[in-house]
Formats: C-alpha cells, structure tokens, sequence
C-alpha cells in the first residue's frame, strides 16, 4: 500500500480572508468598460480605481484610511475626454500616478499627500503619440521616469516622462492587438503577449526581437504572460476547447513549456500577480468570484497548487499591493483590492504563524522605492538592479521621495503622423504665454521706474 507523500511548503496554509466592511470603500461606481486591465492600482498612501464618468474618463485616488462610504460628490481624476483603460502608480514616487484612455493619451498625475479635495483636470505631463486607444501601461522597475505604453495601434512606446518624449517606439514587431506586456526584474527586457498568437521578448532599447514563441497556447482568446523568477515565463491562457490554462516556460528552450496545467472552463482573463520574494502567483479571473495561488519552484512538476480563496461576489478588477505596504507583525504575504460594482474590498493573504516575532524566512529583502538610474542614463544603455530593503522594523523611507520635476524647456509633443514628426503646436503656445509674461513684466518695470523718478 502506497501513501501519498504530500509536498513540505512554508505556503501551504495560507489564507484569504476579506475586509471587514468599515474598512471596505462603499459606493464607487467601478467602470462597466470591457476591457483586460486591472482597474485598480494600489501602493502604501493611496488607491486607484477606473470609475464611470459622463462625458469623458475618470478614475478615483483615495488614501488608504479613508475607508467606509465614499460621497456621491468626491473629487476624480478627469481630465481625459474618453474613458480611462488603465493606470498604475509609479513605483519610485507613490503621489505620481499614470493614466491611458480611448481618446489615445498617456496622462500623468500628482496627487497632493492628504488626497483631492477638488476634481483634477489638469496633469502634470500629457503623453502624445499613440494613434488608437491606450490600454496597457507599465512603469520601469529600476529606471526613474521611464514609462511603457502599449496601445490598440499594436505599438509600444518608452516615454521619458519628464521630457514629456517618446524616446523609442517599437511600431514594426507587433501585426495584430497587444494583449499584455511588461518588464522583467531590472527592466533590461519587456514580454508581449499578441493576438498573432506569438509571444515575444524583446530588447527595450533597440525594439528587436530576442526570441519568440509561437502559440503558447492553442486557443483564441486573450494570453497574458509574465516573467517569474530565474527569468523564466508564466502564461495563463485557453486550450482549443476554451479551458483555462497555465502554463510555465524557460526562455533557453521555448520548444515545450515545463508545464502546462489545465485549470477549469471559465470564461473569464485570468490576471497573474507573482511575488518573487515568496516564489507565489496568484490568478485573478476577471467575472470570477475566486483567487488561486501557485507556487513556481525549481523542480517538476515546478508550478504547485496551493489554494484558493472563494466569495460570493465576482471581481471587476484587482489592485495588487507592493510588499512595502504590507503588515509584516500580521504574516500578511500578499494583500488585493478587489473591485465590485459598487465597491473596493480589500483581501489579505497570510501565512498561519503562532510567533508575534519578525519572519526572516517570509520576508527577505524587497525591492524598495528607490530607483536606480535615471531616465537618460537608462536609455543610454546603462542598466540598474532592484533596489532592496529590509522590512523587520517595517517600511520607513529613509530619504524623502524624489520630487517630480518637469523639464519643461524640454518638453516634446510627440504625434502619431507617419515618421515620427513633431507637433510644435503646444510648444509654440507656451513660449507665446511666456513671451507675453515678460512683456507684461517689462511694462510694470518701467511704469515703476517713472514713477520713482517722478517722486524723486
């Protein structure tokens, strides 16, 4: 008689457990958009949801204590002219925040420390260069002020964001819809998922194609893919009869996946979050009312099944909070903002542990705020490693975050014309405003003059 020996993981007990209602965010109409992002993006001061809006596109900013019923009245972020597809918070700055919309432009925003206390209409940096809607945007992991951007025109576009450019666009290596796409650890590649059916990792910096895989999974419907630790590839995807599938790869040999597991027959876009600290993936499906968790380790059958939390309600979107923000004394691993019709449920993920001590063996240390190069040196070819910190005594910021400043003088609007022209229009406003200031100036000068002169 043979018993099944069942696989030691520290993980194996974790737990979901959601909010109580006093700490949930009550009466946000969540945008009813159908589109694949997440809806929400979340960091230690504040979260961000997509909202429907009338006659444009708003998300809504909140700081984290500010839980309970939200007023019918509260201020958004709405200075887009059609609805908002996604947006995520910088990581190196928690007050920046960027946006993509319908009306095919990349906003950035500031939101002030104690939150809006009236609607933003205005950003700080308007990003042009996209000639359909903008669905996908993600910030570089190490690199201060660098932006990704990948739109419905199949292009991707690095921006640096204080110069208000587009320093490269990769419009030639995509033929078909751009599913998802993100960086790798130190931001010295990117992954796309197509609708070509291949998925690619390319060279950031030149917009070549490394290596490619031609469907990673058999089915129609939506790929998403990440990179995981050891730089290999996680993908959630269909098999040809629309099962969902995940599936893991290594880039040295994309001929077989290392695994491939079928999970169920759901119809909804299975959203990845991995936590290279713990080596744990969590599958958020959009419609589902459910959140799985994996974890990827370096021997067969190397994706394993831990568990999952399941409610009632189905999810919308979901907000996944960087490990800085996380109540360490608490065993808190991971921690979501779930996103309902009607509101923004917060969901904790912990591991069961009778000490109230600190945990070495779940928190090493983390990737903090700080980056690592600057914008220009990034382009330049300079790459920069993670930045880690310690979260024993908890996360405090040891060095005031770096403001956000805007060359203006340097500001270029780019636009999406064959070529790659420049649109000087807004340029050519602003030095007009500046030159009518000076006039202003001058004149208040000499009027003050005379009349010194005339007092004399």
């Amino acid at each position: 008689m043979s018993r099944k020996v069942v696989r030691s993981s520290k993980f194996r007990h974790v737990f979901g457990q959601a909010a109580k209602t006093d700490q949930c965010y009550d009466d946000i109409r969540i945008s009813q958009m159908t589109w694949d992002s997440n809806f929400c993006s979340v960091n230690p001061k504040f979260v961000a949801m997509i909202v429907d809006a009338s006659g444009g596109g708003a998300f809504m900013v909140l700081p984290l204590s500010k839980s309970g019923r939200i007023d019918m009245s509260y201020p958004t972020v709405c200075g887009h002219t059609a609805p908002v597809l996604d947006i995520e918070f910088c990581p190196h700055n928690d007050n920046i925040i960027a946006s993509g919309s319908e009306d095919c432009s990349v906003m950035i925003w500031e939101i002030p420390d104690s939150g809006l206390t009236s609607p933003l209409t205005d950003p700080v940096v308007k990003l042009e260069g996209h000639s359909k809607r903008v669905g996908i945007l993600s910030w570089h992991p190490t690199a201060h002020n660098v932006l990704m951007s990948a739109g419905c025109d199949n292009v991707v576009i690095l921006w640096n964001v204080v110069r208000g450019e587009a320093v490269m666009k990769i419009d030639s290596v995509h033929t078909d819809l751009i599913y998802s796409a993100c960086w790798n650890q130190d931001g010295s590649q990117i992954l796309t998922a197509c609708k070509d059916k291949i998925m690619r990792v390319l060279d950031p910096r030149k917009g070549t194609v490394l290596i490619e895989k031609e469907k990673p999974h058999e089915g129609f419907r939506p790929v998403r893919a990440v990179f995981v630790s050891d730089g290999k590839i996680l993908t959630t995807g269909f098999s040809r009869v629309s099962e969902r599938q995940v599936a893991l790869w290594d880039p040295k040999n994309f001929g077989e996946p290392l695994t491939l597991q079928e999970l169920d027959t759901g119809s909804g876009v299975l959203l990845p979050f991995f936590d290279p600290d713990t080596g744990v993936f969590y599958l958020c499906g959009k419609g589902d009312s459910s959140i799985r968790y994996f974890e990827v380790t370096d021997e067969a059958p190397y994706v394993h099944y831990l568990s999952m939390y399941s409610s009632k309600e189905s999810q919308k979107g979901m907000g996944y909070m960087p490990k800085r923000g996380l109540e360490v004394n608490k065993c808190e691993i991971a921690r979501f903002y779930k996103l309902h019709e009607r509101k923004c449920e917060p969901i904790v993920m912990t591991v069961p542990r009778k000490s109230d001590l600190f945990q070495e063996d779940l928190y090493p240390d983390t990737i903090g705020p700080e980056p690592s190069v600057e914008a220009d040196e990034w382009f330049e070819g300079k790459d920069g490693q993670p930045i880690l910190i310690s979260l024993k005594d908890g996360f405090v910021a040891t060095t005031k975050a770096k403001e956000f400043k805007v060359h203006k003088s340097l500001l270029k609007t780019t636009t999406a014309s064959a070529g790659n022209q420049q649109d000087n229009s807004g340029e050519v406003q602003s030095l007009r405003k500046e030159v009518k200031d000076l006039k202003a100036a001058i004149e208040e000068l000499t009027t003050r003059v005379k009349e010194l002169e005339s007092n004399r």
